[in-house]
């Protein structure tokens, strides 16, 4: 007898047996509440890959007992929405699932809208892109979001071992889950790829061992052998954009364009990768070269008036530059450390010099009468106290001593001197 692959064969069935999402789903939760009214909105699921958007549409469609049709944004387009309205109109409450939506452009967006508006349809988008910038603003407030969080390393544990406790397959075997830490970071928190790792291990056993143990060097092992297999369902997408951002971040222009090639070669958004490239020149270039913004900016508004095939050239360009330029994570690390330091510390008043005064009241209170106007001094711009008394003296910028932040390091040192 033939079997679907044990993730098909583990695939939730109800709102219960979905891991990771109790902020949506707890009993008596407003989402619950929803489907046991069967009173559905349009709706978009955001969140990373493999943490359930497809298989919670498919429970939404189960529970409340409507018809469901499912696309997927990279083979379709206005052809099969329209023939998913189609049938909607003879049959009321079909839900249209599209997977990935924030691939479809502005006018595949625009064809929903009316079967949207009008309730022939419920539409649900998954996608891992923010829908505020990938959805049109038309559709988008037609719908409700919905955040799906990534999966943690103990969701990831409860999801295997009701694999081994429940499937068809594997309770018949004797099965021990000794470690999972190679299968978490293979899989990246997926909970499809965690038990694609977990049959692909299990393939490489003997059928006379009597008990199998699954490790952290084995599965790496049987990854490593049957890597073919692993990748098969095509999701290679977040793997390479991670090997395309550590390649600019490590200095290596050549192994950028190979990955660039591969993500064009595969199809791959060209927004996305421009994007992407916006979040790292500011993260790892800084101000190191702040023109490295300037230029990733630059490249993500060119590509969308370039198109293909010309774009490949200006993501090439701004890749390579990336990737050759100075380095620094200073401001990324400075707002990271500044935010967490807001997060356990109670709010510190703003002293009174530094407070707008609009008011007399405000001024009778002395509001804004210290303040040292920094145009009106030379140099060290009066001298003056710019944070809270209590955490004076408190750093969370380092320039390091690369690129433009080594001007940036001498100008703080001679402002501040010691301070």
């Amino acid at each position: 007898m033939h079997l679907p692959p044990l993730a098909e064969r583990m695939r939730p069935q109800k709102p219960q047996d979905i891991f990771g999402q109790e902020h949506l789903l707890d009993a008596g939760g407003s989402f619950i509440q929803m489907l046991q009214k069967r009173q559905l909105p349009s709706m978009i699921f955001w969140g990373p890959p493999g943490v359930g958007k497809t298989t919670l549409a498919q429970v939404v469609a189960e529970t409340t007992e409507r018809p469901f049709r499912a696309i997927s944004a990279i083979q379709s387009g206005i052809k099969e929405i329209r023939e998913v309205i189609g049938f909607a109109e003879t049959h009321p409450g079909t839900i249209l699932f599209i997977d990935e939506i924030h691939r479809f452009n502005k006018a595949q967006q625009d064809s929903l809208l009316g079967a949207v508006e009008k309730g022939v349809i419920t539409l649900i988008g998954a996608t891992t892109e923010n829908p505020s910038f990938e959805v049109i603003s038309a559709l988008l407030s037609r719908c409700q979001v919905y955040v799906l969080r990534a999966l943690t390393h103990e969701n990831i544990r409860e999801i295997l071992l009701k694999a081994i406790r429940e499937d068809v397959l594997l309770k018949q075997k004797s099965i021990e889950l000794k470690e999972t830490e190679a299968i978490y970071t293979l899989s990246g928190g997926d909970a499809r790829k965690s038990l694609s790792l977990l049959e692909i291990f299990l393939l490489t056993q003997t059928e006379t061992d009597t008990k199998i143990v699954i490790t952290d060097a084995g599965v790496m092992k049987a990854a490593q052998t049957h890597i073919a297999l692993y990748d098969k369902s095509g999701e290679q997408h977040y793997d390479i954009i991670s090997a395309f951002i550590k390649s600019v971040r490590g200095g290596d222009p050549d192994a950028a364009v190979y990955w660039l090639a591969r993500m064009l070669d595969g199809g791959e958004d060209i927004k996305f990768i421009a994007r992407r490239m916006i979040i790292l020149a500011s993260e790892d270039i800084g101000n190191a070269n702040p023109n490295a913004l300037l230029l990733a900016n630059a490249c993500f508004q060119s590509v969308i008036v370039i198109g293909m095939p010309e774009a490949r050239i200006i993501l090439s360009q701004t890749a390579t530059y990336l990737a050759s330029s100075e380095k620094s994570n200073a401001a990324y690390v400075a707002i990271n450390d500044a935010l967490d330091f807001v997060s356990k510390s109670p709010p510190l008043p703003v002293p009174l010099w530094l407070r707008n005064a609009p008011t007399r009241l405000m001024k009778n209170l002395n509001y804004g009468k210290e303040y040292k106007y920094s145009h009106s001094f030379e140099g060290n711009e009066g001298n003056q106290e710019y944070l809270p008394e209590g955490i004076r003296g408190k750093r969370f910028y380092f320039p390091k001593e690369i690129g433009s932040e080594k001007k940036i390091r001498q100008f703080l040192a001679e402002k501040w001197g010691k301070k």
